[in-house]
């Protein structure tokens, strides 16, 4: 079976992350659990890896935190949809916290339902044949 790895990268102060990681924690759990049932008959498992980033990480670059990757490539890439940022909360401090940008509306928790529809265009790029069969002739010498 295939794999489908998702990553998701957020910020973790002093034990807390703010409250767009939360949600998105959540959503992003949520997706996967989806995306199990329905890329299975195509023979492709996502599989989440979640992975924490400290406070001074975050200094030196915001946008990294509430981040998600599929199939190596960030999220946004196959949306064709841009991030932006805004303010957040106590976790973040003066900072601003990532967002992005779907169909004119601004996401701060990014939502299940992109997840998934993210995940689905990468999957669809992993199916196809392993190997293609040489087309077989439509007649013999004897046609015209």
């Amino acid at each position: 079976m295939k794999t489908l790895p998702v990553v998701w990268k957020h910020l973790v102060s002093e034990g807390e992350t703010c409250p767009r990681c939360g949600s998105t924690q959540k959503n992003v759990a949520d997706a996967v659990a989806q995306l199990e049932s329905a890329l299975q008959p195509l023979g492709i498992r996502p599989v989440l890896e979640t992975r924490a980033i400290d406070a001074a990480t975050f200094r030196v670059d915001p946008a990294q935190s509430n981040r998600i990757w599929i199939g190596g490539r960030p999220m946004e890439d196959w949306l064709g949809a841009p991030a932006g940022s805004s303010p957040c909360c106590e976790v973040c401090g003066d900072l601003p916290c990532r967002t992005m940008e779907v169909d004119g509306r601004s996401y701060e928790a990014i939502a299940q339902e992109l997840i998934v529809k993210a995940a689905v265009i990468a999957a669809s790029r992993m199916i196809g044949p392993e190997t293609a069969a040489p087309a077989a002739p439509c007649c013999t010498k004897s046609c015209g």
